[in-house]
C-alpha cells in the first residue's frame, strides 16, 4: 500500500498521481477529510493529557500538606479526564482504521521516468528485437494449427469446465512442460532460486500483494476456507518473508517459480476469446526480487532482460513496450510489458510484464530490512513473467509452423523434448 504516512502530510502527491493516472481523487479528499478530524481528535487528547499532568501534580502537593479531602477530589476529577481520554482515543483508532482501509484502494504512485498517458494508445515502446518471419505460405493461427494436428481441444477444455478451458495431447503438452524447464533451467543459471510455493494462499497473503480488497472479483476463492487460487506465483513470492526483517547483506534475493494461475477474466468477455491468450487456468514462470530502494530500477532493468533472454534463446521476436500513467497496473510504480510476435494477429501480444512494485506490497505485508548501520527500511519488491508458457507455447506453434502443418522445435528445446519436428 501507499505511505499513509506520507498521504496525510503531503496530499498533493497523490492528488497528482491520481490525476495522471486517470484515477478519480475522492478516495484522497476522505482520507484528507478524515485526517483533519483525526487531528482535532489528537489535539484535544493532548490537551487532555496536559490537564491531567498538572492535577496529578496539584494532588501530590496537597496531599504533602495534609489536605486530604481537596486532593480527593482534584482525583475525581483527573478520573473523569482520564474517562475522556479513552474516548476520544478510541474515536482516533477508529479514523485511523478507516483510513487504513480506504489507502489499500489507492494504487502505487508513478514513477517519474514513467511516460505520462491516458491509456495503452500512449506506451512508448523502448527496442525491438527479431524481425516477424515472412511466409511463403498462408500461416494458420494456433487454434486452427492445434487441433489440426489433434494435439489442442476446445471442445473437450469446454465439456470439463466451461469456456477458457483447454485440453493438450501429446507433442503439445510435452512442448509446454519442455518450455517450463527451460525456462526453470535458465533462469537458476542465472541466480534465481527455484521455489515450489502453495497455489491455495490465505486472504492476508493475497492482501499482501495487492490483489485484495480492490480486485476481489477477479480471483477464485474457496469459501469454505477462505482460500484463494493465486492467480500468479506473484502472489506466494512476493508474500513470502511477510513480517520479517531482513538483512542488508541477504539482498538482492531473486525468486523463480513455476505454477498454474486462475484468473476469472471477469470484464473481458468478448476480449481473445479464442485459443489460448486468455484462459482462466494457465502455466507461467514468475520471477520475483526482492532488494534495496536505491537498487531497485536498476533491478527493473536486469529482471526485463532476464525475461528477454528466454524469447531470445527460442528465437521469437519480441519488443519492449514502457507503459504509461493510465496504463500502469495498480500496485506498479513502472512496468515494462514485453510483447512477442503473433502472426494470427499480426500483431505483437504481451508475454510479460516487468514491474517495480516499490514499497507497495512490502508496506502491506510488512516486510523490512535492516541496513548496515541498524536502521529499518521497507524493501522493494519486483515481478516479471519469465515467461507466461501458454503465450510462448503459442507463439512457437505459429512462429515455427511450416506448411504442412507441422511444427519445428526450436534449438534450444529438443533436448528437452526428444524430437525436431512435432507433426
Amino acid at each position: 500500500m501507499i505511505d499513509l504516512k506520507l498521504l496525510r502530510k503531503n496530499p498533493e502527491i497523490f492528488y497528482d498521481a491520481m490525476r495522471k493516472r486517470n484515477y478519480d481523487t475522492e478516495l484522497i479528499d476522505k482520507i484528507v477529510s478524515l485526517n483533519k478530524e483525526w487531528r482535532e481528535y489528537v489535539t484535544i487528547v493532548n490537551n487532555l493529557k496536559a490537564k491531567r499532568n498538572e492535577l496529578s501534580k496539584m494532588v501530590a502537593k496537597l496531599k504533602a500538606e495534609g489536605r486530604n479531602e481537596e486532593a480527593q477530589q482534584l482525583i475525581e476529577e483527573s478520573k473523569r479526564i482520564g474517562d475522556e481520554i479513552a474516548s476520544y482515543e478510541e474515536k482516533e483508532k477508529r479514523l485511523e482504521e478507516e483510513m487504513y482501509k480506504l489507502a489499500l484502494y489507492i494504487p502505487n504512485i508513478p514513477h517519474e521516468s514513467v511516460p505520462v498517458g491516458r491509456d495503452e494508445t500512449e506506451n512508448v515502446e523502448i527496442r525491438r528485437w527479431g524481425e516477424p518471419r515472412k511466409f511463403d505460405f498462408e500461416p494458420k493461427a494456433h487454434w486452427d494449427l492445434g487441433p489440426a494436428l489433434g494435439l489442442l481441444d476446445f471442445d473437450r477444455g469446454a465439456k470439463l469446465s466451461g469456456s477458457r478451458f483447454t485440453v493438450m495431447f501429446g507433442a503439445i503438452a510435452k512442448l509446454e512442460r519442455a518450455l517450463a524447464q527451460f525456462m526453470l533451467d535458465t533462469h537458476t543459471k542465472n541466480g534465481y532460486v527455484e521455489v515450489n510455493v502453495p497455489h491455495l494462499v490465505r486472504r492476508e497473503t493475497i492482501t499482501a500483494t495487492g490483489q485484495l480488497p480492490k480486485f476481489e472479483e477477479e480471483v477464485y476463492l474457496c469459501e469454505r476456507d477462505d482460500l484463494f487460487l493465486i492467480p500468479t506465483a506473484e502472489v506466494s513470492l512476493a508474500a513470502l518473508h511477510m513480517d520479517e526483517i531482513l538483512d542488508e547483506s541477504q539482498l538482492p534475493l531473486k525468486y523463480t517459480a513455476f505454477t498454474p494461475c486462475y484468473r476469472r477474466e471477469a470484464g473481458s468477455y468478448g476480449k481473445d476469446v479464442r485459443g489460448l491468450i486468455r484462459q482462466h487456468q494457465f502455466e507461467k514462470v514468475e520471477l520475483v526480487w526482492y532488494t534495496t530502494p536505491e537498487k531497485s530500477f536498476e533491478a527493473l532493468e536486469e529482471l526485463t532482460r532476464d525475461a528477454e533472454r528466454i524469447l531470445q534463446l527460442l528465437g521469437l521476436p519480441y519488443r519492449v513496450v514502457a507503459l504509461c500513467t493510465g496504463d500502469l497496473g495498480f500496485a506498479s510504480a513502472k512496468t515494462y510489458d514485453i510483447e512477442v510476435w503473433l502472426p494470427s494477429y499480426n500483431a505483437y501480444k504481451e508475454i510479460s510484464s516487468c514491474s517495480n512494485v516499490t514499497d507497495f506490497q512490502a508496506r502491506r505485508g510488512n516486510i523490512r530490512y535492516r541496513t548496515k548501520d541498524g536502521k529499518l527500511n521497507y524493501v522493494h519488491t519486483l515481478n516479471g513473467s519469465g515467461l507466461a508458457v501458454g503465450r510462448t507455447l503459442v507463439a512457437i506453434m505459429e512462429n515455427y509452423q511450416n506448411p504442412d502443418g507441422s511444427i519445428t522445435v526450436p534449438e534450444v528445446l529438443r533436448p528437452y523434448m526428444g524430437i525436431d519436428v512435432i507433426k
